[in-house]
This record gives structure tokens, C-alpha cells and sequence, in this order.
């Protein structure tokens, strides 16, 4: 591929060629059946020119010579065609020129499709501990994806990345009543992820899990404490900072698709989004976590930057691109979710700050509240500000102590007033490191998957319901 763009030709000042490689497999069983295996791999290029201020690009699968200087031709016409249109201008001088290569944790290699078909029909089996057990569902995701960044001006970036992600969900069922547990990690790695996630032996536990749940009372409705544990913090951070907080979208590009955000650019530096307990960082450098990267797609170097300090907001998760229309400091979060897409500011890995709270501290303090954790729904306006959550599973907490399940555990909030009613922040003990594989944003869509490491968290004062 290199010698192939050194004999590209272009009027434009500056070109790139970023390719990206995939390969993905997926085996699942559902009950004692097996589901057909999938394997997908998808290769392609996504060229880029800057003419006389202008930007354009054209993507293609087409890999040979002159499939790549139909691409760079067709993008460097769209470049001269935007030199007096664009919102800013572009200059080819700003474009910077990376050299290196990084490579994720890759681990170990997966086992025999066989070893993995025993594997989840070992845990689909496992679930089978009671005929109100009505569904049984395991799945293991693996993903390989190699990206190239190269330009006129010289850079040349290389980078790997594997993911293994394991996936669980049973149902139970008495009459009218059903509830369902699952499990779902997210991290970079090869085959040895299967362990740190717990999955072997999930079966029977989520089994026991859902059982619990349909004897449950109703989660209480009022205001009171919420604990929140990590897994359920992963879209607590995703949907009520993250969103909220992406630059072009504050700057109104997604107002037509995904919405806009309650954040101005005037916020930055002075507002108070959480209470003083609130430190979150975007930090792609975490290399377990989901988005963990060394470069950004459009070749700027990735470092770990903070958006809320002390809980005031500090930087947007905006790209160079969005940083140079709004002025502002940012982070290299410009990001596509193929070869056919361009990239736009997108969340990587962001993660709430541990803090000093062990999780007993939490309970303790707690007179009249919920735990809860795994997502089941969520709910969330189109300025990302007023929003819905609900939960697998919750836990009462009365005087300092769990006292017992509850099933269909709900919240809702406001963004801002509720990351200001954080009162306690768990410790490194409660810190987990979680991801998501498809969060959805620009025309044409783009599914890209994030990392959110989080501690346990304690909110006072929130509104809490339960179904039925």
C-alpha cells in the first residue's frame, strides 16, 4: 500500500490515504442450539485532499493503482470545489505528519471454534436450573482491526488493535412476570478477556440472578440515594457527559440527526457541572480500555486531557477540526467507524476518576436508598439534559444495609443537577473498566465502539420509581 500512494498524483497541496482492515467472527448460542458462525472482513481506504482551502475525500474498496487515483482524483476535485464554501479554511501546512506504529494488548490467540462452542453451550446448559428459566443466550464477539494513516507530507502511522468481547443473557418467567440478567465486557484483548469478565461459570449465576429478580418486590418510588455501580456509570457517563460534551455537536452539526447539547462553548472554564467529587478525563491511553488508541484518525497524537476538574467543566471532546471553528482546547477524538466514513469528534474513552470511598463507606451512609446496575433502558432529550435510566437489578438500602432485591429499578434526572448531587466517589477497589460496542451518531450513520471506566458512585436526592 505504500508504494501504491508514493505513485499517487494530485493538483492538491496535501493528500492522505487512511485504510482500514477488519476482521470479525461471532459464535452464539441460544438455549442448547448453535447459531451459524459469522466471519466478516471488509478492507478499505478513505482518500482526503486540501486544495486552495478547500477539503474533500472519496472512499474505496477498489485497492489497485488506479483505484486509488480515481479516489484521490474524485477527492481532489470535491477540494477544489469547497475552497470559498467551507466554514473555515482549510491550510495544508496545519496537517500534521506523524511517524510510528502501536499495537494494542492482543493477547492470547482465541481457541478451536470448537473450544469456543463448548464454551458457551457449557454456560447455556449451566443457566438451566429451573423450568422457569425460559431463555438461555451466550456469545463471544472477536474482532481484529488494523489501520494506516499515511500523507504527502510524510507521515506514516501503523496501528493494531484486538477485541474479545463476551456476551450472556438469561430469562426467567412466572406468569405475567418476566426478568432477565445479562453480562456484557467490553475491553481490548485477546481470548484471555473470557476470564477477567468472569464469564465461565455466568450461566448458572445470571440463572440465579433472574430467579431473585421475579420474587422481587417492585423497586420504591421516591426521592432517596442511588448507588450506582460501574456497569450501570458506563451510560450514566456515555449519554449524560459524553453526548453533551462532543464539540461538533455543540457547535450544532447534529442538530438534524442526533441532537444537539445543553453545553455552550461559553460554559468551558467557569461552569459547574458536577459537584467537587466530579473528575472525568478522556483518556485513550488506559490500553485495556475499549478506544484506547496512539493516534486519532486524522493522525494527531491521543494523551489523556481533562473535561471536568473538581467539577467544573473544562475542555469539550472536540477534534482539530471543531477545536479551529470553536476556538477551544480539545482532544484527539476525531474518529470513523470504517474506510467509508470520515472522522468526526467522537467519544473514546472516558472515565469518571476514582476517589476515596470504599464501597461499604458508601452503604453505610446511606439511610434510605437503591443500588443499582446493568442498563436495561435508557431515555435521554435531544439536548442530552433531561433523562430516563433503568436497571437489571437493584438492591434496597435502608439504615446502612442491603436488605433485600428489588426488580424493575428506574431513575431519571436532569444532566448537570445530577452529577451536582454526587456525595461519595468509590475508591480504585470499586473501579471497573467497561466499553460500549455501538454508539450512533452522523450522517451517514457511523456505529463506533467507546470505552467508560468508572468507580462506584453515591447521588443524593434522586428520583427514584419502580415498574408495574
Amino acid at each position: 500500500m505504500r508504494a501504491r500512494f508514493r505513485k499517487l498524483r494530485s493538483s492538491a497541496e496535501f493528500w492522505s490515504l487512511r485504510l482500514h482492515a477488519e476482521r470479525a467472527q461471532r459464535y452464539a448460542m441460544r438455549q442448547d442450539t448453535l447459531l451459524p458462525p459469522s466471519v466478516a472482513l471488509d478492507c478499505g481506504v478513505m482518500l482526503t485532499a486540501v486544495a486552495g482551502g478547500g477539503y474533500g475525500y472519496c472512499a474505496t474498496s477498489d485497492l489497485s493503482q488506479a483505484g486509488l487515483q480515481r479516489a484521490l482524483d474524485r477527492a481532489s476535485a470535491w477540494a477544489a470545489a469547497t475552497r470559498a464554501k467551507g466554514v473555515i479554511r482549510f491550510d495544508a501546512r496545519d496537517m500534521p505528519a506523524p511517524r510510528g506504529e502501536y499495537a494494542g494488548p492482543l493477547g492470547e490467540d482465541p481457541p478451536s471454534r470448537g473450544a469456543i462452542h463448548d464454551l458457551l453451550a457449557d454456560e447455556c446448559r449451566g443457566a438451566r436450573i429451573d423450568d422457569r428459566i425460559v431463555e438461555r443466550s451466550a456469545a463471544v464477539h472477536l474482532f481484529e482491526d488494523q489501520r494506516l494513516y499515511l500523507t504527502n507530507s510524510g507521515a506514516d502511522l501503523q496501528q493494531r488493535f484486538r477485541y474479545t468481547l463476551p456476551w450472556a443473557r438469561v430469562t426467567a418467567n412466572a406468569g405475567p412476570e418476566t426478568q432477565s440478567r445479562s453480562l456484557e465486557q467490553a475491553q481490548q484483548g485477546g481470548f484471555e478477556r473470557i476470564g477477567t469478565a468472569r464469564f465461565q461459570g455466568c450461566g448458572a449465576r445470571l440463572a440465579d440472578e433472574a430467579l431473585q429478580l421475579l420474587l422481587a418486590p417492585n423497586c420504591p418510588s421516591g426521592t432517596m440515594d442511588l448507588l450506582l455501580m460501574p456497569d450501570q456509570m458506563m451510560l450514566q457517563i456515555h449519554e449524560s457527559i459524553g453526548h453533551p460534551l462532543e464539540l461538533d455537536r455543540i457547535l450544532g452539526d447534529e442538530r438534524n440527526y442526533a441532537g444537539t447539547s445543553f453545553v455552550t462553548p461559553e460554559m468551558f472554564g467557569s461552569y459547574r457541572y458536577g459537584s467537587a467529587l466530579l473528575n472525568v478525563s478522556y483518556d485513550p491511553t488506559r490500553a485495556e480500555e475499549f478506544a484506547s488508541y496512539r493516534w486519532d484518525d486524522d493522525g494527531t497524537p491521543a494523551k489523556k486531557v481533562w473535561l471536568i476538574r473538581d467539577g467544573i467543566l473544562v475542555a469539550p471532546l472536540g477534534a482539530r477540526l471543531s477545536q479551529a471553528r470553536a476556538g477551544l482546547q480539545g482532544t484527539a477524538n476525531a474518529r470513523a467507524s470504517n474506510w467509508n466514513r470520515p472522522p468526526i469528534d467522537r467519544m473514546a474513552n472516558l472515565n469518571v476518576e476514582p476517589g476515596a470511598s470504599t464501597l461499604e463507606a458508601m452503604i453505610a451512609s446511606i439511610e434510605r436508598g437503591v443500588l443499582m446496575r446493568s442498563n436495561v433502558s435508557w431515555s435521554i432529550d435531544d439536548a442530552r439534559n433531561k433523562f430516563q435510566f433503568g436497571c437489571e437489578w437493584g438492591e434496597r438500602i435502608e439504615d446502612g444495609k442491603r436488605v433485600g432485591v428489588v426488580k424493575n429499578p428506574n431513575y431519571r434526572g436532569v444532566s448537570a443537577t445530577f452529577w451536582r448531587s454526587l456525595r461519595m466517589v468509590g475508591d480504585a477497589s470499586t473501579f471497573e473498566v467497561h466499553g460500549t460496542l455501538n454508539c450512533g451518531k452522523g450522517e451517514p450513520n457511523q456505529a463506533v465502539h467507546c470505552g467508560h471506566a468508572a468507580p462506584a458512585c453515591l447521588f443524593s436526592g434522586v428520583e427514584v420509581f419502580g415498574g408495574g
